[in-house]
């Protein structure tokens, strides 16, 4: 595994300068799911000294448990004996009554089901704009990661999460989708060709309207969180400014002054739920949408390790400054695996497979988040139903209820 993974060694917490939460938006509550462990949140201080006396106290999220635990053997073992029955696709239409069209997006298969929006959130990783691989028991880490956010952040926006009747599955009001992916950062960092890193490197001073330093390095904490906008293009996504998604009609300016004040809260929110549990949330991205009574809805998934960049906090600074890369635990090391054995890009060919060590250290690293994240532990699904038909039968039910 050591060939595929970073090493984990991570740094003494250069620790975000973060705001209080923004709580100012009012709460619809849209639904709710058994709360795992739910807890409220304390202010803590984001000074170095502060995050180092609070460490005497208390343990770093268990570096020791993501690299050698019983738990993580026990996960291990179940990854194992799952890889064979990844749910790589979808065909509820064919076998739940009343769902119309299937839409099939990189991750997830969404169904129309006439009043409401039926999303599966399938073990399909992606990157690169392409499907790479098949991860067991990912689609319900992200999905159940996702709820347990979407709970914890109703003071921020509302959402559009109507119930959720199965571990992949999330029923949500239908909302006409906003074609800008609101991507929020707080480092420089990443590996693809449309990184901030990528492009400051080679000279952008000037971001999606951001006006950018000189002298940053990689993985440096930047002076403010930035927003960098994206157009929902096809392939790939294209950064924007905030002017031109004015002038190209894709929000009104009340929208985009709503949707971007909203993004900024929720990160800087998940940046503190985050670094409480010995975390750092990098960056990551949000969608919105519009519904039709023209309240704007968080949509699609929040703070997961596929929409987002996670580091160990208490060893973030020690690595920076020895000028190693941060200790992650999200899909970073698959992105650099398939940089090193391909062009991800430009490869027209059917891309080489990932090691299965590496897809079993991903499936695990994001068992770990979530664990660590909602201080609950994953429920391993049984293997003596198929999950088609698991499924099916939930979603079938979760409809009826509606009803």
């Amino acid at each position: 595994m050591a060939q595929y993974a970073p090493t984990l060694n991570p740094p003494k917490t250069l620790i975000p300068k973060l705001p209080n939460p923004n709580p100012s938006f009012s709460s619809i509550s849209t639904f709710r799911t058994p709360k795992p462990n739910s807890k409220n949140f304390s202010t803590i201080s984001m000074s170095v000294t502060a995050g180092q006396n609070q460490q005497q106290h208390q343990k770093p999220p268990s570096l020791d448990v993501l690299i050698n635990s019983a738990r993580k053997e026990e996960v291990l073992g179940a990854i194992k004996n799952s890889s064979s029955h990844c749910l790589s696709e979808t065909n509820l239409h064919l076998t739940v009554p009343g769902l119309k069209s299937k839409t099939r997006g990189k991750v997830r298969d969404v169904y129309d089901s006439g009043d409401y929006l039926v999303m599966v959130t399938t073990d399909r990783q992606s990157a690169f704009d392409r499907i790479l691989a098949s991860i067991p028991f990912k689609g319900q880490v992200l999905n159940e990661t996702s709820l347990w956010w979407f709970d914890k952040t109703q003071h921020i926006t509302s959402n559009a999460v109507v119930s959720a009747p199965d571990e992949n599955v999330t029923i949500a009001k239908k909302c006409s989708v906003f074609p800008v992916e609101f991507v929020v950062r707080g480092f420089l960092t990443g590996s693809t060709d449309t990184s901030l890193w990528t492009v400051y490197n080679n000279g952008v001073r000037n971001y999606c309207g951001n006006a950018l330093p000189d002298g940053l390095a990689k993985s440096q904490k930047l002076p403010a969180n930035i927003l960098t906008p994206t157009t929902k293009a096809a392939d790939p996504d294209v950064p924007v400014t905030p002017d031109e998604i004015v002038e190209r009609g894709l929000m009104t300016q009340a929208e985009y002054d709503e949707v971007s004040r909203k993004a900024l809260s929720l990160f800087e929110y998940g940046q503190h739920v985050a670094l409480e549990h010995g975390l750092i949330l990098v960056d990551t991205k949000y969608e919105f949408g519009k519904g039709q009574d023209g309240s704007i809805f968080l949509i699609d998934e929040v703070h997961t390790p596929d929409s987002s960049r996670y580091w160990i906090a208490h060893t973030y600074e020690e690595r920076f400054k020895n000028g190693l890369e941060p200790e992650n635990i999200d899909k970073e090391f698959l992105r650099l695996w398939f940089k090193d054995h391909c062009n991800p890009y430009e490869d027209e060919v059917v891309l080489p497979d990932a090691p299965e060590e590496l897809v079993r250290e991903l499936s695990w690293r994001y068992i770990f988040l979530y664990e660590t994240i909602t201080k609950s532990e994953f429920k391993l699904p049984s293997t003596e139903e198929p999950i088609h038909d698991r499924i099916s039968r939930n979603v079938a039910r979760g409809l009826s209820s509606l009803t």
